[in-house]
């Protein structure tokens, strides 16, 4: 006799999918179970001794401040806030544990030299509302020096004065008088060479004493050549 039946099995692909991976599959089937139990007796009931399993599979929440809070509340996530439980704590909502913040506006804006960045235009803009001529003097020399300490970060081998002054004079829209601008000098430092010698020293070095060696050998070599012949003849 043939079996036409199909036996059928049950794969975690098939299943519903897992609101809380820790807890584990028995977790969520005891909760779906707890919410469809008629009273609100047998839930209570029920459900403090699923916050005490949870509570033993996971340990390390015991040393989560208010620990029995957190358990209560992924309860209620588990649930998918429909078990009506007389919870010690307030329950969460679905749309307070669900809350997206606001996209955040990023700033769009055109930076003619980007290697001098958007600051320097606002302090160019800033020096121009200044009216004291001395004070917007020592402002104008401090953003054309932080141009050119900034221009050596593009350009470590050559920074030209007058790049910098036209630069400055090009952001400013001419409103800034640079006739007294005074650009410090800025000096390129040469990468350092972490490196006690060159490979080809430390070749010569070790050469060097190889030789000293090979040479006592040779010594050595004759003396005992013309010793055992000596030897040898006796």
């Amino acid at each position: 006799m043939i079996n036409n039946t199909t036996e059928t099995f049950d794969y975690n692909t098939s299943r519903e999918k897992l609101i809380l991976a820790e807890y584990g599959r028995n977790v969520q089937n005891m909760v779906e179970y707890i919410v469809a139990l008629p009273t609100k007796e047998e839930r209570n009931r029920y459900a403090q001794v699923v916050i005490d399993m949870m509570g033993f599979l996971n340990p390390h929440l015991r040393d989560v401040p208010d620990f029995k809070h957190k358990l209560w509340d992924h309860l209620q996530i588990i649930s998918k806030f429909k078990i009506d439980v007389d919870s010690p704590y307030p329950s969460p909502t679905n749309e307070e544990m669900n809350f997206k913040p606001e996209a955040l506006s990023y700033p769009q804006k055109r930076i003619k030299f980007k290697h001098y960045g958007h600051t320097v235009e606002l302090m160019i803009k800033r020096a121009k509302e200044i009216t004291e001529a001395d004070k917007r003097q020592h402002m104008v020399n401090s953003i054309a020096n932080f141009m050119k300490m900034a221009y050596t970060l593009w350009n470590k081998d050559h920074v030209a004065d007058d790049q910098i002054i036209s630069d400055l004079r090009e952001l400013s829209d001419g409103g800034l008088d640079l006739s007294e601008v005074v650009l410090n000098k800025v000096e390129v430092k040469a990468p350092v060479n972490t490196n006690t010698g060159t490979r080809s020293q430390k070749t010569n070095n070790r050469g060097g004493s190889g030789g000293r060696q090979n040479n006592n050998n040779k010594g050595r070599q004759k003396n005992y050549t013309t010793n055992g012949g000596s030897r040898r003849s006796n």
